[in-house]
């Protein structure tokens, strides 16, 4: 093998993995995955979260429930490959403490909306079933512990990521101003404003959204690097 190519082959091995483009994609995908999977949960079960009531003897109910959990699981994967994207336009300029409160609130909250899904689940299971044993307090133990999970733990968790990824942000200038003010307005709201409204918690995807277009538009413009 000549010396030149023993060198490509060597920068090949040593060189970085490069960030795919459509990586980008990923938190649009959340966001609609997570609005839709919300939109469906809210229209299909009663504000009161210990009503079981008739909405889980109603098919259609049960089945817009179900699409919903079942799209919950595919929005939580692009949140990580979201998350991904983010540290990539950072890049060098990282700091470690804030990049462990990102990294760290993005994973709680992706762990507890999967936690939460899963135990809507079962209720769901358990409403469809013709088991004897099932109790209308069991189902609303489930519904309740759902909606505290959902509502007040992984909501928080959002209104922290988004606290945190607007202060790296806006410290190494990676995304417009205005994306800036409107996620301080979004994790202020998300901490104290869950309980003015069940629509609150559209906000964090809507501002995951509105984000995810900007860094697509950014790197659009950004120059391809030819690789040597």
């Amino acid at each position: 093998m000549s010396e030149r190519a023993m060198t490509q082959d060597a920068e090949r091995v040593l060189s970085p993995l490069r960030t795919p483009r459509a990586a980008a994609w990923a938190g649009i995908v959340f966001s609609v995955l997570l609005i839709v999977s919300l939109v469906l949960l809210r229209l299909a079960t009663p504000a009161d979260p210990g009503t079981v009531g008739a909405w889980l003897a109603d098919a259609r109910g049960r089945a817009a429930v179900a699409v919903a959990l079942n799209l919950i699981p595919f929005a939580g994967i692009a949140f990580l490959w979201f998350i991904g994207v983010v540290r990539d336009r950072v890049g060098h300029r990282e700091d470690r403490f804030f990049a462990t409160v990102f990294l760290g609130s993005g994973l709680l909250f992706v762990g507890m909306m999967f936690v939460a899904a899963a135990v809507a689940g079962g209720v769901i299971a358990q409403a469809g079933s013709a088991h004897p044993g099932s109790s209308g307090a069991t189902l609303a133990l489930g519904r309740n512990v759902t909606s505290i999970l959902l509502n007040v733990y992984s909501i928080r968790m959002a209104a922290v990521f988004t606290l945190t990824t607007v202060t790296i942000a806006r410290r190494t200038e990676i995304i417009a101003r205005w994306l800036t003010f409107a996620g301080l307005a979004t994790a202020l709201v998300l901490l104290v404003g869950t309980g003015i409204s069940v629509w609150v918690e559209l906000l964090f995807p809507a501002w995951i959204l509105a984000l995810s277009v900007d860094i697509l538009l950014a790197g659009a413009r950004r120059p391809i690097t030819p690789r040597g």
